[in-house]
């Protein structure tokens, strides 16, 4: 295996540059401008466009009589217009919804491409050579020209997206917003659409038809896992794109029986995978983690006001586990480990008779039972809500006031003494 990997990586043989740094250069064109594709929630037009290029190229063929690139990419590149012209001409005039035109132009321009290509399978079979590939996709078999046409277009689209960047960013975010600034939003769309039909086309060589979607819209759907700035998403988009293709191009030569395309997008599909479930903030893991937390916040706050509140009643001293299970209706396996919680923070203390609060416990429950009572004014006052419909919802918000809402209330209710239903409410000394 390290002899394979410094053979591989030293880039001795022709074919291995040729094929890496083609699978390279569209992985990163693909996701790059498949990022504002996947912002503008249409990932679906680009499976379609993918699939509805196949007759633009067998009429680029025909018309050239060999797998010139120049005219398969302009064949190709008519075919992905008039199937998006399509789309929105059916969604716009008809009673079609988005989806059943997407379907309706995916299927009729696919069997038309198939048909197209038997016809050329049968009267230019010495010529058609490797054209059937463009269905399933085959990297290996790319030439030196060919890498060229399509790092050039890959350049090209990065370029464009470097120029127009901002202005791309405003229409994939807000089009209305866009047009209110005087921007030209239809010639933006435009370019857009141009850009991705073209990262489309010089994408089939590597993945085919069938898999194109997943090298525009996988990696994007993976960046954005990791980031909310756009610009960062487009940049970790782009780099996912370039793994996934040095790792196809990588397996391929290690395992020649194994096909470049496919293990682009299986190795995509596993950044993908990784990202979801491991992000640092959105991925699967992080929200668990989250909600466990916050779970715990809530269970341990309710705790601390419930045994507050019982001192309120009761005066200071100990109070059982019977008592704090009553006067919340706490599970008992539930209150024991909360009760644990707080002993661990220093915020009770066990006795032979109970629990008592430290003087650190005393003042996380009376921040509780403020804030709690503080909102419940805000209700009433300002809301002019009854006093007997407030108590859930400052429930819900006692968890979520910050110190400076708190503050903020405080200033602006004057300092309240009692609450609605006359209970004091306690303030820092």
């Amino acid at each position: 295996m390290i002899d394979l990997l410094i053979e591989f990586f030293s880039f001795s043989q022709p074919n291995v540059r040729t094929v890496t740094l083609g699978t390279v250069l569209l992985g990163i064109g693909a996701a790059a401008i498949g990022s504002f594709t996947f912002l503008r929630k249409r990932a679906l037009v680009g499976d379609a466009v993918s699939h509805a290029i196949l007759p633009g190229l067998a009429i680029g063929f025909l018309l050239s009589g060999e797998k010139h690139p120049v005219y398969l990419i302009a064949g190709a590149l008519l075919a992905g217009w008039l199937a998006l012209l399509t789309i929105d001409y059916l969604v716009n005039n008809s009673k079609l919804k988005t989806d059943t035109a997407i379907a309706l132009v995916l299927s009729v321009f696919f069997g038309f491409g198939v048909f197209l290509m038997s016809i050329i399978q049968r009267r230019m079979a010495g010529n058609q050579a490797g054209l059937d590939a463009f269905l399933f996709g085959k990297a290996a078999g790319m030439t030196t020209a060919e890498t060229q046409v399509f790092a050039g277009v890959s350049v090209f689209i990065l370029l464009v997206i470097v120029l127009f960047f901002n202005t791309f960013k405003i229409v994939a975010f807000n089009k209305e917003f866009a047009m209110a600034l005087g921007i030209p939003s239809q010639f933006i769309e435009f370019l857009l659409a141009t850009l991705t039909v073209l990262a489309i086309t010089t994408g089939i060589q590597a993945v085919g038809v069938v898999l194109m979607s997943a090298l525009l819209i996988t990696p994007a759907a993976a960046a954005r896992a990791f980031t909310k700035k756009l610009e960062w998403m487009v940049v970790i988009a782009a780099l996912i794109g370039a793994a996934g293709g040095l790792m196809g191009a990588f397996i391929s030569f290690t395992q020649p029986q194994m096909p470049t395309g496919p293990w682009i997008v299986v190795t995509i599909s596993g950044f993908a995978v990784a990202a979801l479930l491991f992000a640092p903030q959105r991925g699967v893991v992080a929200i668990f983690r989250m909600r466990r937390g916050n779970a715990e916040k809530i269970r341990t706050e309710n705790l601390i006001k419930a045994i507050y509140q019982l001192e309120e009643q009761n005066g200071v001293g100990p109070v059982t586990l019977d008592a704090v299970m009553r006067q919340r209706s706490f599970h008992k396996k539930t209150c024991e480990k909360g009760l644990q919680t707080l002993q661990r923070r220093g915020w009770i203390t066990k006795t032979a008779d109970g629990f008592t609060l430290t003087s650190q416990g005393r003042e996380e429950g009376q921040r509780v039972v403020r804030l709690h009572r503080l909102w419940e004014v805000y209700l009433t006052q300002r809301l002019r809500m009854a006093p007997d419909h407030i108590h859930p919802q400052a429930e819900t918000m006692e968890h979520l006031i910050t110190p400076e809402l708190e503050a903020q209330l405080i200033h602006e209710l004057d300092a309240p003494e009692v609450d609605p239903h006359q209970s004091k409410i306690p303030y820092r000394k």
